[in-house]
C-alpha cells in the first residue's frame, strides 16, 4: 500500500506497493533486542533484575488478604461509600473511550 501525500492530508491507494522512505532502514534491515548480541550492560542488568523479577512473578495478581480487610472496614462503616460518585467515575471512564 503506498500513501499520498496532500498537503497534511494523506491517502492510502489500496493495491499499490509501500515505497522505501529515504533514511529509513526497511524493516528486515532493523535488529531487535532477541536479535542483538547482549552487552555487558544488559547483562548486569539481567543478574540484578532476575532475582526481583523471580519475586513478583511469584506475588499473586490479587492481594486477598488487603481486598478482605478493605471489604471488612466497608462492612464496619470505615470507608466511606458514595454510589453517585462510584455510578459517575464508571461513566466518564466507559465515554472516554479508554
Amino acid at each position: 500500500m503506498r500513501t499520498k501525500s496532500r498537503g497534511s492530508n494523506m491517502k492510502v491507494v489500496p493495491g499499490s506497493a509501500a515505497a522505501p522512505v529515504a533514511g529509513i532502514a526497511p524493516a528486515a534491515e532493523i535488529r531487535t533486542p532477541a536479535t542483538t548480541a547482549p552487552s555487558a550492560t544488559s547483562k548486569l542488568q539481567s543478574s540484578v533484575l532476575q532475582p526481583a523479577m523471580a519475586a513478583m512473578n511469584e506475588m499473586p495478581d490479587i492481594d486477598q488478604e488487603k481486598v478482605s480487610a478493605l471489604k471488612a472496614a466497608l462492612e464496619r462503616g470505615e470507608l466511606p461509600f458514595n454510589p453517585t460518585k462510584l455510578a459517575a467515575l464508571i461513566e466518564r471512564y466507559h465515554r472516554s473511550g479508554r
